[in-house]
């Protein structure tokens, strides 16, 4: 692994969208764990227009933690705006993108990072292959489950075949898969992952997904029945930018 001073092994990119009470610990988490593996890293955080302090924090952490960077706007746009806006950004040999909640542990990279080595341009967690059902909490209600997996149907028929779970929110690029797909992201908000996973499909880059550990945010603010509507709408408008050919 490369750590040069003058190469960065690893950018994170955490999109956050009213994240005031929980950025500061998981910025700090993260960074302490990448410091001890002694890898060049740096930790882009994307405020998507947040209304509560997380611009605020986010400035403050940019004086304590040095690998770290604040990118914001004022307007909120969309967890795909955001990603797409950080890894924009980013300028690892590796950009991985987790959520601010550490739903998904941030040790799970560990388990990543060897699938490159092995050939793969993409690696994206999966908590529907194979889960590590003994260190998920919280388990889902029953309906949401049911919902998920009619959801992940309709997904693989319609814009990317063979992958069991699209969303979960902890997925590594390597930095040339990066810059192919963001740069042709037009999905700005949930569907962003089928988009990207579509878009890598159809530029033959190698897609590796792997069980990861996961647990649900009790309070979290994603709403099911409205946020797999809106995801519902992003697919349709993802078949039709595959059929026009607008990924090319």
């Amino acid at each position: 692994m490369d750590t040069s001073q003058n190469n960065i092994f690893l950018s994170v990119v955490i999109p956050v969208y009213n994240e005031e009470k929980i950025l500061s610990d998981s910025i700090l988490k993260f960074d302490k764990f990448f410091s001890e593996k002694g890898w060049t890293y740096e930790i882009i955080v994307v405020n998507d227009g947040s209304l509560d302090k997380t611009k605020e924090i986010g400035l403050n952490l940019e004086k304590i933690v040095k690998n770290f960077r604040l990118v914001s706007y004022d307007k909120n746009q969309g967890k795909g705006n955001a990603v797409k806006v950080g890894m924009l950004e980013a300028k690892g040999q590796y950009r991985l993108m987790a959520d601010a909640d550490n739903s998904t542990p941030i040790e799970e990279i560990n388990g990543f990072l060897p699938f490159f080595k092995e050939g793969y341009d993409i690696v994206i967690g999966s908590r529907a292959k194979g889960g590590r059902g003994e260190n998920v909490k919280l388990e889902q209600p029953f309906y949401r489950i049911m919902l998920a997996k009619s959801a992940n149907l309709i997904i693989r028929i319609m814009a990317v075949s063979g992958i069991s779970d699209t969303q979960c929110g902890f997925k590594c690029f390597s930095s040339r898969s990066a810059n192919i797909i963001f740069p042709r992201l037009r999905i700005k908000r949930w569907g962003w992952d089928i988009e990207a996973l579509a878009i890598a499909q159809r530029k033959n880059l190698k897609i590796k997904e792997t069980p990861v550990s996961w647990f649900n945010r009790a309070e979290s603010r994603v709403r099911p029945i409205k946020g797999a509507i809106t995801t519902l709408i992003e697919l349709m408008k993802i078949k039709w930018n595959i059929i026009v050919g607008k990924y090319k």
